[in-house]
């Protein structure tokens, strides 16, 4: 009669760790899910970093436990419909760079935000007390508490596959998001508003434009005494960046290019006996303080 009271409660016990397991494993795809939600939400920076500020990003939740992931979820991406997300300063930004800044965010109705952000919150103690305290809550050196255990187990996984379940549906949001960002930003007009500075009604952004960018190059490679000759830029720049030409910006000669941009300084001097048209960067006023 005690041996088959004891292999009894072995098959309850190893019916209670199988339940906490598949808790375990559950609650993992949750983790990592939320995870690579706060990661990538939201990005900015220069336009060149983007991917190694990124892989900052995903590296930065990897410690993180689910408490402090939750909380860079609320309120970040999960909001309530009338709060403003928070917005991505650039004052600290380098000077003369292509600036990126993208943030997502999943918009709530008042009453919808609360329930969320408390069920959210449910949901970290239901991991803290799966891992930390359930032994404590349940005697599984006796039948009757196994059987109380494997209720609470089995309860607790329905709850973790639904907000698992939830938080799928916010994940193909935010890829759907993204896959058409992406589109949009492969689009010719986009391309030339970041690359090149021409917006979509043709006015060109001189200072951050991809012809100013190869002519601050050809100046570097060029400049003799302070001042670097326009028409050999024009054509040091044609031959490494043979996209970057005055054309494209509507302008007919390398001379009208320096003059249009405000930020070059165009002046002409005698060499050889011709009348050169120079140019170099005009400095710029020193900030207050």
């Amino acid at each position: 009669m005690t041996m088959s009271n004891d292999d009894e409660l072995r098959t309850l016990q190893q019916d209670v760790q199988r339940l906490l397991g598949r808790c375990m494993l559950r609650l993992q795809q949750y983790e990592r899910l939320i995870k690579a939600m706060v990661a990538d939400h939201k990005l900015s920076g220069q336009m060149d970093a983007l991917k190694q500020i990124r892989s900052a990003q995903i590296d930065a939740t990897a410690g993180k436990t689910l408490g402090t992931l939750v909380g860079d979820l609320i309120g970040s991406y999960v909001v309530a419909d009338e709060i403003n997300p928070p917005e991505e300063t650039t004052t600290n930004s380098p000077e003369n760079v292509n600036w990126f800044a993208m943030h997502m965010t999943l918009g709530l109705p008042d009453a919808e935000f609360v329930r969320v952000k408390r069920e959210l919150r449910e949901m970290v103690l239901l991991r803290n007390n799966l891992v930390h305290h359930f032994i404590d809550q349940h005697d599984i050196s006796s039948s009757d508490g196994c059987c109380g255990a494997q209720k609470t187990l089995i309860t607790a996984y329905a709850l973790i596959d639904q907000h698992l379940g939830q938080l799928w549906q916010w994940a193909e949001t935010m890829v759907k998001t993204r896959q058409a960002m992406s589109e949009a930003l492969l689009s010719e007009k986009v391309i030339d508003f970041v690359v090149n500075g021409i917006s979509p009604d043709g006015k060109v952004n001189w200072d951050g434009s991809g012809i100013v960018s190869a002519l601050r190059e050809a100046f570097d490679a060029l400049v003799v005494d302070g001042w670097a000759s326009v028409a050999e830029a024009g054509r040091w720049v044609a031959k490494r960046y043979p996209e970057q030409l005055p054309a494209k910006y509507e302008c007919a000669s390398w001379q009208q290019v320096v003059h249009e941009t405000h930020i070059l300084e165009l002046r002409y001097f005698e060499m050889d006996g011709k009348r050169t048209a120079c140019y170099r960067e005009k400095e710029r006023p020193a900030k207050s303080h």
